[in-house]
């Protein structure tokens, strides 16, 4: 492989293109192209929206509205370009097309569809192409997508708060605010990453939440005229205990809830209140089927995949995070930590088995901690 710095640099900016659409191009990955001829940026662009343009596509238009040509150009992209006709024409062709040189890839496409097809189809038209520069990085602009083309299961993230004593509510479960006006912000940034909010039936009977994304395009930093979804909201209730009239039925977006119940009166009137019901009662996978009412996690987040559904933002209690940590189906923990003490009466994070011994304890790895105004973040992830 023949890389020169240059080449890390123009793949860079790429990447940073390809962040402009981390909050508008889902189920699709995140991807970013620059065209580049004598050492010059002539063109670029990102993939803003499934079923639109491709990157590679933005940034050849971008090019021919400034009347430039391609031919004999360097196109750096952060994903394999697509060999097959989708909702858009296969990206390899029109780089063919356009007569580019050369072409230097962050990673292949995991998606079985593509799967270094489209590598193949630009060599056998004569294109050089070089694969690997940043890719870690660029997997990073994908894990959701990655994860479910490659295990069939979306990436997990948990996100809590808690005190400097880690609880995450008091006794009697009250628990706004633990963390500032900051924090909460972040956690709207977090939403809007996110194909899916997923918390449990024991939240919603609670706290009666919203679970919605509450921020502006323009503090996203969107480009003009773009604008995110609402991610789906997606509810566990083993035995369908909420209401019909919870407000996060009535709220913009799409709400699905997992059951395990064959109660049709309360299915009726969740349906009427626009929720979509799926029943597990008849898997039989450790859950609805031996009797026990209690959904089998991995099955539900399997037929979320199946949806299209890249990344899971769980808010929930320490019930259902604790039992997604056991299952080891958590990919990633966001906490945000407040300078503050709630006792030990309070709540804690994750209801787990009693670990008695230090072989027993959890071990994570801190990815990052960061100050989110007058609170602490960390990104852990389960080792």
């Amino acid at each position: 492989m023949s890389i020169s710095p240059d080449d890390f640099r123009f793949i860079a900016k790429a990447i940073q293109l390809a962040k402009k659409g981390q909050y508008t191009t889902h189920p699709n990955p995140r991807v970013g192209c620059v065209i580049v001829k004598n050492g010059k940026i002539i063109g670029e662009g990102y993939h803003q929206k499934a079923g639109q343009p491709h990157a590679e596509i933005n940034a050849l238009l971008q090019l021919q509205s400034a009347n430039k040509l391609a031919k004999g150009a360097v196109a750096y992209v952060t994903l394999e370009p697509c060999s097959h006709t989708g909702k858009t024409p296969p990206c390899a062709d029109a780089l063919i097309d356009a007569g580019i040189s050369r072409v230097v890839i962050a990673m292949q496409d995991p998606n079985p569809q593509v799967a270094g097809q489209g590598i193949q189809r630009l060599r056998d038209a004569g294109i050089t192409v070089e694969v690997g520069v940043l890719e870690e990085q660029a997997r990073a602009l994908n894990i959701g997508f990655i994860k479910r083309m490659e295990q069939g299961l979306p990436w997990v993230r948990i996100k809590l708060a808690m005190s400097l004593d880690g609880r995450t509510a008091m006794a009697s479960g009250e628990s706004q605010w633990i963390t500032g006006s900051a924090a909460r912000q972040d956690v709207q940034r977090l939403r809007a990453k996110a194909d899916a909010i997923l918390t449990g039936s024991g939240t919603v009977l609670e706290d009666d939440p919203s679970l919605n994304v509450r921020i502006t395009s323009e503090e996203l930093d969107l480009d003009k005229g773009m604008k995110y979804q609402q991610p789906l909201r997606v509810i566990l209730d083993s035995s369908l205990k909420i209401s019909s009239k919870a407000k996060i039925l009535k709220l913009a977006g799409d709400t699905l809830i997992y059951t395990c119940s064959d109660n049709n009166d309360k299915s009726q009137a969740l349906e009427q209140a626009e929720a979509k019901i799926i029943s597990l009662d008849s898997v039989k996978v450790g859950g609805c089927a031996n009797g026990t009412k209690k959904l089998p996690l991995s099955v539900v987040l399997q037929d979320l995949a199946k949806q299209q559904i890249n990344e899971v933002h769980v808010e929930a209690g320490a019930t259902l995070c604790g039992a997604l940590l056991q299952e080891k189906l958590v990919d990633e923990i966001i906490i945000y930590m407040a300078p503050t003490i709630m006792g030990a009466d309070a709540r804690g994070l994750f209801n787990l088995p009693e670990l008695s011994k230090m072989k027993d304890k959890i071990d994570f790895k801190i990815q990052d901690i960061r100050a989110v105004g007058d609170d602490w973040r960390l990104q852990i992830i389960p080792l």
